[in-house]
């Protein structure tokens, strides 16, 4: 058997030269499949633990920053309602009328220009509560009795006669009025300057 030289630029042929190489182990995947298993599982148990914790949380009535305390009453924020007070329109006081009169039955004080003895009088408060001055005279003043009839003033028959005045805004005057005949006053009516508005007083 002759045995020949590789020729120079050839490469000398070796055994299992021209096969490809066995190829390398696959790595299995059980590994990993049993790490996220317990993975898993640890995960599991540890939610488990969170909902426990709240649900007893959620139980325990000494938990007090979750509670809510009343609020003092110092520390009350204003509501609606008090909003609503103070949208709301406030109510104002009464107005006065601008002239009142009030009466009273008195006894009659003869005078010397009085004839006799029959006659009524009235004692009268009237007040000025107007911005202006107002005229007062017992001729502005009527008297009403019970009947109905209405009796003018008789001028100078009782001594405490009512006064012919002015009276400015806030002053008030007190006289009798005096009526011919015997009767019972029910109501005084005083008429300013005879033909202007008429203020009427119930007769106490």
């Amino acid at each position: 058997m002759t045995y020949q030289q590789p020729q120079p630029g050839y490469p000398q042929q070796q055994p299992g030269w021209g096969q490809q190489p066995p190829p390398a182990p696959k790595k299995s995947n059980a590994g990993k499949i049993i790490g996220l298993g317990c993975l898993g599982i640890i995960g599991l148990f540890v939610l488990i633990g969170i909902i426990g914790a709240v649900a007893m949380g959620g139980d325990d009535g000494s938990d007090t920053s979750t509670s809510k305390q009343p609020a003092a009453a110092g520390d009350a924020k204003p509501g609606k309602s008090d909003d609503a007070k103070a949208d709301a329109p406030k109510e104002e006081p009464a107005k006065k009328a601008p002239v009142t009169v009030t009466g009273k039955q008195v006894d009659f004080k003869k005078s010397i220009l009085a004839q006799g003895d029959n006659y009524t009088s009235v004692q009268v408060t009237i007040t000025n509560n107007s911005k202006n001055d107002i005229d007062i005279n017992p001729l502005y003043v009527t008297t009403t009795d019970t009947d109905g009839s209405k009796h003018t003033a008789e001028l100078g028959v009782d001594e405490d006669q009512l006064d012919t005045v002015t009276l400015a805004p806030g002053e008030n005057s007190t006289g009798t009025v005096t009526g011919k005949g015997k009767f019972e006053a029910k109501y005084v009516t005083y008429t300013d300057g005879l033909i202007g508005d008429s203020v009427r007083g119930d007769v106490g």
